[in-house]
């Protein structure tokens, strides 16, 4: 790592960045709703954004079955981003089932994985993840939708604790490495 880029991670503002970030991780935690709906809001908004700019984009497409199929999943893109934008709570519901479906599958995957490489240094470690993450996507499958209203909100603040607590360690650790280099 460039001594400039160990400077700038070990800096005053990498290190506030990341202690932000864990406390509006924990802030998230404890309010999973409103965390889950902004998420959605901030997700619709995209949906809808990139709907206008595929809108834009199909015209200029060539052939007339290219413009019309691009404008097709451009209104599709600009409805679903509206819908949700008029109605969070089936936004919130609807990303909710489908991070279940996509826990299952990723279980389901791994479990194959894992037959398929069983012999292979660490292939327990994909066995475990398989297991762990199967029952992780049939728990909020079953407890949908009512697991709606806190799953996507307690999820990216867990992401967020995690992010900011592995900033501020590699910050401190590069701080360390800047004051013994000089």
């Amino acid at each position: 790592m460039a001594p400039t880029a160990v400077s700038e991670l070990g800096s005053g503002k990498s290190i506030v960045w990341a202690i932000l970030l864990i406390v509006f991780g924990f802030l998230a935690i404890a309010l999973p709703f409103a965390t889950s709906w902004g998420v959605v809001v901030v997700i619709a908004w995209l949906v809808v954004l990139s709907g206008g700019f595929l809108f834009i984009h199909a015209f200029h497409s060539k052939g007339i079955g290219s413009v019309v199929w691009k404008l097709l999943v451009a209104i599709l893109y600009l409805i679903v981003g509206i819908y949700f934008l008029l109605n969070p709570l089936i936004g919130v519901e609807a990303f909710t089932l489908t991070l279940a479906i996509f826990f299952v599958a990723e279980g389901i995957f791994d479990l194959v994985a894992y037959f398929q490489n069983r012999n292979a240094g660490g292939a327990g470690w994909i066995l475990i993840n398989g297991i762990i993450t199967l029952i992780l996507g049939l728990m909020v499958w079953r407890q949908w939708p009512s697991s709606s209203l806190w799953l996507i909100g307690t999820l990216v603040g867990i992401s967020m604790i995690m992010t900011g607590t592995t900033r501020l360690m590699l910050s401190l650790a590069a701080r360390r490495l800047a004051h013994s280099a000089a």
